[in-house]
């Protein structure tokens, strides 16, 4: 017969991990400040001449405006944080003109 623990050693089957969720708040400041650092530099490697420096700060460019605009989506439900958030629109702005033909 095989062993069987009883009830009390058991653990308890979680059906999701939502508990683990933090609590819902406005973006943070580290947040709006590394994606504006991140397209500044973006905008001063697509600048360089170097073909491949050029073409690196392009991608790294074209992958942040989704991503920017998701965080300025989820801002509006969360609220946005300040200050920070306004130099990302100023960031987001720029590259947006660098990247219009």
């Amino acid at each position: 017969m095989a062993h069987v623990a009883p009830t009390s050693h058991r653990r308890a089957t979680r059906a999701s991990h939502r508990g683990h969720r933090t609590a819902d708040g406005p973006i943070r400041r580290p947040t709006w400040l590394g994606l504006t650092l991140a397209m500044i530099l973006g905008l001063v490697l697509s600048g360089r001449e170097h073909v491949g420096i050029h073409a690196g700060g392009v991608t790294l460019l074209v992958m942040l405006v989704p991503l920017t605009l998701a965080v300025f989506g989820a801002a509006l439900r969360r609220g946005f944080g300040g200050l920070a958030a306004i130099t990302t629109a100023g960031a987001l702005t720029l590259v947006v003109l660098r990247l219009l033909p």
